[in-house]
């Protein structure tokens, strides 16, 4: 469970979820690496939303997170 004030990528990890997308060149896992919105690896859906950098959204009560693979072409965020 998320503590108020956690990251999404903090929860996430917390949570033992290391993975949040999918390189979209090699397929390979990715996950929240430098955790200050610099490295964007750990880019997840929020609520339908793509390419959320999740160290830099705060958890809230509700949100539907989901990985994603790569990330999505301009036009595909809402």
């Amino acid at each position: 469970m998320a503590r108020q004030g956690d990251s999404v990528a903090a929860a996430l990890l917390a949570a033992g979820h290391g993975s949040t997308r999918r390189s979209p060149v090699s397929g390979a896992a990715r996950g929240p690496y430098c955790m200050m919105g610099v490295c964007f690896e750990c880019l997840v859906q929020i609520d339908g939303r793509p390419n959320r950098q999740g160290c830099m959204t705060t958890v809230a009560e509700g949100m539907r997170i989901e990985t994603q693979d790569g990330a999505a072409m301009p036009g595909q965020e809402e």
